[in-house]
């Protein structure tokens, strides 16, 4: 075992010594030493219910015959960092996530982990990490909030806040009223109800093999979600027997299932960012080219709020992740028959006896659309790619021309959009917001529900090289890239010129002369950073581009 190292032996004296002080037993010194990497945390209501979770896992690993231990990850609420200068550090924190645990795991010689997560960027986080550290992992997600309820109807925590903002600017709703939304929108524990990233990536998890079938759309407050917490707890040991590790689950293979699943459901534009990633720490091959590639060839059968009024509840109802993979599974030939950590191929799970609501997961021969949920646009204005949440895009909105609005900040945009400067027909364009010059690609969640919550979803495109929130809806496209600080295009657009957008044709153009485009590039010089010191000055120095994940390297 990885931990002999700091257990056996005449010279590991002092170091059996201080494990004895934490409370190890002699009988289990010579266990299999578990890891729990627990992201429990007050501050953010997906985790905050996780030390009953932990305590399952902790019984399960012992039932299995190891000794667990319990050691702390951070965790940011995207929600509460939302729209202001704490987004900044939403994505940074997916790195230094994957490096916590790598160093405690590491410097501990543990010899494997149960990763327990829920959230945006912990999930990809730890994914990074188990690539990173190849030694056996299984990830525990701890699920969805229950849905809110206000007046008899239901609400998430998109609906029932962010948008109810421009609904109450705009006099749809008054004051009492917000502040009913307000108080009933996240009525539990878990992660946001909708299909944004926290759940995006809880399901494409799933599908990875990363996490037991069933786990990602198990309701946070629910028995369910701890006998999944106590088997994961069981299994970790028979993957540290068996010396399966996270190499032969995080394949090639099993990212383009991840990505096929995230194209079906319509997921979080976030999800390509951190594939990507993902994929780069596992050695496998996965570009942007592969979600072009997929694109084309995967229609939707699912769709959730922020694009409809159905929740993770309805998802895990209609038979949850294994009830995709039996959908899909046969009928898109891409999609592969991996392995997951519970030893069930995909073959097998789509085989079994599932329960499958073809009124909320379609059958691929009558999809939701023919169009994929997710798309990578190209064209002048982002030669290296954007992308768009077509889920989220009504059909009216599929090609769009329009005159720009220029804004080097959110928060600039944010007030434009507040009072009532921008209008129908209008491209808002928000820069300098990208992984260098954010730095850490803020979340545009506040502009674009305050432009749907004042009825401009459907008359307003926003454009970014910045990125959104698994909850925004409406003609937005992110990550453009190259970013405004590396030279891109978007940093040399002035207001009133004409943009033009294609979705049906993955185009994003500026139609502005290609003369005056190289004359204006000449001559311009990027903005300087706006964080001079501290972490983000140091994650700006290393992180890639958006078409690479944004992934930090030296």
């Amino acid at each position: 075992m990885r931990s002999d190292e700091i257990k056996q032996g005449l010279q590991r004296t002092p170091h059996r010594a201080l494990l004895y002080a934490s409370g190890v037993s002699e009988k289990q010194i010579n266990s299999r030493f578990i890891g729990i990497a627990s992201s429990f945390t007050d501050l953010v209501p997906g985790h905050c219910g996780m030390r009953e979770i932990e305590r399952q896992i902790e019984k399960g690993i012992h039932t299995g015959g190891g000794q667990a231990f319990i050691f702390g990850v951070p965790a940011i609420c995207d929600g509460i960092a939302m729209g202001h200068s704490g987004m900044n550090y939403s994505l940074p924190s997916r790195d230094l996530i994957a490096d916590c645990v790598e160093s405690v795991a590491m410097a501990h010689k543990l010899d494997g982990l149960v990763l327990l997560t829920n959230c945006d960027k912990v999930t990809p986080g730890m994914l990074i990490a188990a690539a990173r550290l190849d030694i056996p992992c299984i990830v525990v997600t701890v699920g969805p909030m229950s849905d809110g309820k206000c007046q008899n109807n239901t609400l998430t925590m998109i609906k029932g806040t962010f948008e109810a903002i421009g609904k109450y600017t705009n006099g749809e709703i008054d004051e009492k009223t917000l502040k009913q939304m307000e108080i009933t929108s996240c009525p539990t524990a878990g992660a946001c109800q909708g299909l944004y990233t926290a759940n995006t990536m809880a399901c494409l998890t799933e599908v990875m093999g990363m996490s037991l079938p069933g786990c990602a759309a198990s309701a946070a407050v629910s028995a369910k979600t701890k006998r999944i917490a106590f088997d994961s707890g069981v299994i970790i040991n028979k993957l540290i027997e068996n010396n399966i590790k996270p190499s032969s689950i995080i394949t090639r293979d099993s990212i383009r299932n991840a990505i096929i699943a995230d194209l079906a459901l319509g997921g979080s534009t976030n999800s390509i960012l951190h594939l990507l990633a993902i994929a780069n720490e596992a050695g496998a091959d996965i570009t942007l080219k592969d979600f072009e590639e997929l694109s084309f060839k995967v229609p939707q059968i699912i769709k959730l709020d922020p694009s409809a009024s159905k929740t993770m509840a309805d998802l895990e109802n209609a038979g949850g992740i294994p009830a995709v993979i039996k959908t899909i599974y046969g009928s898109i030939p891409e999609m592969k028959d991996t392995i997951g950590v519970s030893g069930m191929k995909i073959s097998e799970i789509a085989a079994s006896d599932i329960w499958c609501d073809n009124d909320v997961i379609h059958p691929i021969s009558d999809p939701i659309t023919s169009n994929p949920g997710l798309a990578v646009l190209h064209g002048n204005l982002a030669p290296e790619g954007a992308v768009v949440k077509i889920s989220g895009v009504e059909k009216e909105c599929l090609e769009f021309t329009g005159k720009a609005k220029t804004y080097d900040s959110e928060e600039a945009a944010m007030q434009a959009i507040m009072e009532d400067k921008v209008k129908e027909g209008d491209v808002v364009v928000i820069r300098y917001e990208g992984p260098k010059g954010g730095p850490g690609m803020r979340e545009m969640l506040s502009p674009t529900s305050a432009i749907v919550g004042k009825g401009l979803g459907k008359k307003v495109a926003l454009i970014t090289d910045g990125r959104f929130s698994g909850g925004t809806r409406g003609l937005c496209i992110g990550h453009i890239c190259p970013e405004a600080p590396a030279g891109g295009i978007i940093g040399i657009i002035n207001d009133g010129d004409e943009i033009y957008i294609n979705i049906q044709k993955r185009e994003i153009t500026l139609r502005v002369d290609e003369a005056e485009i190289q004359k204006r590039l000449k001559n311009f010089t990027p903005l300087q950073p706006k964080i001079k010191k501290g972490y983000l000055k140091r994650y700006a120095s290393v992180v890639s581009s958006s078409d690479k994940g944004a992934i930090t390297s030296i």
